[in-house]
């Protein structure tokens, strides 16, 4: 839910910078037409507007400005981040996204400077003549550079003052645990509640010895217990992060205390028992008013692209349903001929976050598995599997119902496969980092798949492409993955 809130975050901030950048165009525009005493076309005819569109840049430094500022990350989600520095990022997005534009201009227009203002009267950077161009498009470079910059500043401070107004109402939090009782935790506690613009609020406390001996609350928190009540604390009450305040005598608890972490999809954030200034320098730390806060494990997606790959996954599977629909209802009627049993199979899987939800899926076998059955894989020649029933898992068939999955949110079309809750509960302890998996969307087709690690293949090889896919994530590596599940086909011999 929280991942779904941010990326409805971040599309709201892009269409919100993509009108202040296209403001900041038009100010800058009109300003040096007044300093240069030009005529200004009339905006409410057809001519006069494409004259304001194409003149003004808008278009392209739309596009710049938020690939820019999705460059500089200005679209993750960091709450703790300090105003000042978010206003050092805009600056440095906004500028990079005007010297972007003027390479553009000199790519495609550069030439016609020596031979007039051809070229660049169609970027509407042009009077006539030469040195007149350049001169008028340095004013209007300037201008853009330095209005951009301030009213993106001024955008983001009252998207801050909102979020505050909101956060204070006790919506948008973002309820975290503490590890750690002792000074440390207290003052992690203390700055996290007078930070309240952050909106992460300190739920519980869980105490950095092994059992805890003391007060049963810390700042009018609880504390739930020790460290030897790690797991059954966080399974009952599950945070949205975890923040481990451990003073220095205890930082050899420290490796073994994130590895048991690895269990559960939780970001994970230490606040160093050291003032900022001690820090080495290839360490990235955040801080909350002086507090330095280091990340371990963040969303790989979060950002515009968790954003877009939404997009694109609403996308294909409208167009996969639009596609398959013919055959889906084929099999539908097929399956329905087969013998006694729903068309459909339902079966609990868990996805991003470690949400669970029903996988859709063509029935296959005989007689379906309901929820109680035991949690594993179908062997190559199970005699439960029907004759159509084969043929649907050799061709991945069976997989197409999915796509309804997919559209409403709860799959991607490429990801981890997902898994029962049953076999998850397993390999998290015997298989180091695979709740990682849980930090993206399950999908319909993954790295494993596309590399024939299908059915009862090695689990170890499995997981390692999985992660990979996770720490490597890109919008072009999921477009590589669909382009190699469509030129290798769906069937493949590890299907059954």
């Amino acid at each position: 839910m929280l991942k779904q809130q941010h990326q409805l975050f971040v599309i709201l901030l892009c269409i919100v910078d993509a009108m202040v950048i296209a403001s900041a165009c038009l100010v800058a525009w009109l300003l040096r037409k007044a300093i240069l005493h030009s005529d200004v076309p009339d905006p409410t005819t057809l001519a006069g507007a494409g004259v304001w569109v194409r003149q003004s840049l808008m278009v392209p430094l739309v596009v710049l400005g938020l690939g820019s500022l999705w460059v500089f990350g200005l679209y993750k989600p960091r709450r703790d981040q300090a105003l000042w520095a978010e206003q050092k990022q805009l600056l440095k997005a906004m500028v990079g996204a005007v010297l972007a534009l003027v390479v553009v201009i000199w790519l495609v227009a550069g030439q016609e400077i020596t031979r007039g203002a051809s070229g660049l009267v169609q970027l509407g950077l042009g009077f006539g003549g030469a040195s007149m161009t350049v001169e008028a498009g340095r004013i209007q470079l300037g201008l853009l550079a330095a209005i951009g910059t301030f009213m993106l500043c001024a955008e983001r401070l009252s998207f801050r003052v909102a979020l505050r107004a909101v956060r204070k109402r006790g919506w948008n939090l973002r309820h975290v645990c503490v590890i750690g009782v002792g000074r440390l935790g207290r003052i992690c506690c203390r700055t996290l509640d007078r930070n309240s613009w952050t909106g992460i609020h300190v739920a519980y406390f869980i105490s950095h010895n092994d059992h805890h001996k003391g007060p049963s609350e810390v700042l009018g928190r609880q504390v739930l217990g020790g460290l030897a009540d790690l797991e059954r604390v966080l399974d009952a009450r599950r945070p949205d992060a975890v923040y481990l305040a451990i003073p220095s005598t205890r930082t050899a608890i420290r490796p073994q205390l994130l590895r048991r972490l690895e269990r559960f999809c939780v970001s994970v954030r230490i606040v160093p028992d050291v003032h900022p200034r001690y820090m080495p320098h290839s360490v990235e730390l955040s801080q909350v008013d002086g507090m330095p806060v280091m990340s371990i494990r963040e969303n790989p997606l979060a950002g515009v692209g968790g954003a877009v790959k939404r997009l694109v996954d609403m996308v294909g599977a409208i167009v996969g349903l639009i596609v398959f629909m013919p055959v889906m209802l084929v099999i539908a009627v097929l399956v329905g001929l087969s013998g006694p049993g729903p068309i459909i199979f339902r079966q609990r899987r868990v996805s991003l976050g470690g949400e669970e939800f029903r996988i859709l899926k063509f029935r296959t076998m005989e007689h379906a598995e309901d929820e109680t059955s035991a949690a594993g894989w179908t062997s190559r020649d199970d005699p439960r599997v029907t004759r159509l029933g084969r043929f649907l898992r050799r061709t991945s068939l069976d997989e197409l119902p999915q796509l309804f999955n997919v559209l409403v949110g709860e799959m991607s079309l490429v990801g981890p496969r997902p898994e029962r809750p049953e076999l998850i509960a397993r390999f998290r302890d015997d298989w180091r980092g695979y709740m990682l998996r849980q930090h993206v969307k399950a999908g319909m087709t993954g790295w494993a798949q596309v590399n024939g690690l299908r059915g009862d293949t090695s689990l170890k090889k499995r997981l390692q492409h999985d992660l990979f896919y996770v720490r490597n994530w890109s919008l072009g590596f999921d477009l590589k993955i669909l382009i190699l599940t469509l030129l290798r086909g769906f069937i493949h011999p590890n299907a059954h």
